[in-house]
């Protein structure tokens, strides 16, 4: 069985399936992250939905380079969680099956191509606080342990 985190499912309330891809991204005792603009206004892990026919492993690259800029290498599946919400930014209620990778940032190529998101560093038990998620932080909190 998959652990949900966050809001309850909506009695009644029909929801799309929707995959994502995660990223936990370690380097020199910080975290890379990404604060997310509107209309969401979080802090994140980087990642996100996979397209209809790509791999997941792609998706990981190409949401990791979107939404930080960087470069990643050695992606290690942990785990996966599932997440009920509104996505605003496509008028949709999703059952997100989020699947969470361990990788290495590998080098910057400029700043995110994706509008509204920054790269940030954290150092990891600060991103605990920090990450609107939680299901992000829990995975975070697994790898300190």
């Amino acid at each position: 069985m998959i652990r949900r985190y966050g809001e309850v499912p909506v009695a009644g309330q029909r929801y799309k399936h929707r995959a994502g891809v995660y990223a936990i991204l370690p380097l020199d005792g910080k975290l890379l992250l990404t604060y997310q603009g509107d209309p969401h206004f979080e802090i994140q892990l980087p990642g996100g939905g996979v397209d209809l026919g790509e791999h997941p492993l792609n998706a990981l690259h190409r949401e990791v380079f979107e939404e930080t800029g960087w470069r990643i290498a050695a992606p290690r599946k942990l785990g996966a969680f599932r997440r009920f919400v509104f996505m605003p930014e496509y008028d949709m209620w999703a059952e997100k099956l989020c699947h969470i990778y361990l990788a290495r940032p590998v080098r910057p190529h400029g700043p995110p191509t994706e509008p509204g998101h920054l790269a940030l560093w954290l150092d990891p038990a600060d991103a605990l606080g920090e990450l609107y998620n939680d299901g992000d932080a829990a995975f975070v909190a697994s790898l300190l342990t």
